[in-house]
């Protein structure tokens, strides 16, 4: 594959991997998804990965719930690690080789989240499966894969969602909002648009990092979007 990215950090969302049952962990959504990353890797792009966890728990939403926010974050986090264990499970399961890394110890789960060590595989053509957000309260799994994306030297975040790039609004509630080609970090913080919250947005631009939006449910997506094909939203 002639690819326009060799080193990705792709930002996958909880909510689509639940698939059409809405909630948990589908396992046809889950297969396309490790295929489809599993194809790419085996071409020679170095990927990692960070999940949301937003299929099983979200933080936010359970701190309007009644529960104290740390608390909330914390089964977040381990929301996201369950993900990660299934995504890790899935590309074994290919022969795909991946490791699990965590942003709080969790041994034996996984090994503790380092840049060196997410390096290290994915240079040896493991997939880093990067779980527990920033391991810290108050931050989100997008301000996580910012983060980590700047930390491993990715050349851009893939941001692999169920909508296929930025709109001027919610394309599922506004039949007339139109798809941007691309876009600047500030239009983004100033229009006040949903690619990803506002740290994480400003942790991209400050250090440079690129956003690819685009849809990850259509199955050779991703690997158009690493070819560099305009499909999606560019955000720089």
């Amino acid at each position: 594959m002639n690819a326009k990215y060799h080193r990705v950090l792709l930002k996958l969302s909880g909510e689509s991997l639940a698939g059409a049952q809405g909630h948990g962990i589908d396992s046809q959504r889950l297969n396309d998804y490790v295929n489809q990353i599993a194809d790419v890797v085996r071409s020679g792009v170095e990927v990692a990965i960070v999940i949301g966890g937003g299929n099983i728990f979200r933080g936010m939403q359970g701190a309007s719930k009644g529960f104290d926010r740390v608390k909330g974050d914390q089964m977040g986090m381990l929301a996201t690690t369950i993900n990660s264990l299934a995504l890790c499970s899935a590309f074994e399961s290919i022969g795909q080789p991946a490791k699990l890394l965590t942003a709080i110890n969790m041994f034996p789960i996984g090994e503790q989240y380092s840049n060196s060590r997410a390096i290290e595989a994915i240079e040896n053509g493991t997939v880093a499966v990067i779980a527990g957000g920033t391991g810290n309260p108050y931050f989100t799994t997008d301000t996580g894969s910012a983060l980590r994306g700047i930390e491993i030297r990715a050349d851009v975040m893939l941001k692999g969602t169920r909508i296929d790039g930025v709109y001027t609004a919610d394309p599922e509630k506004d039949p007339t909002a139109t798809k941007f080609t691309e876009i600047t970090y500030d239009e983004v913080i100033r229009r006040g648009l949903r690619v990803m919250d506002i740290t994480a947005t400003a942790l991209c631009r400050e250090n440079g990092l690129p956003i690819v939006v685009f849809d990850m449910d259509t199955p050779g997506n991703l690997a158009k979007v690493i070819a560099g094909e305009p499909i999606g939203t560019t955000v720089y």
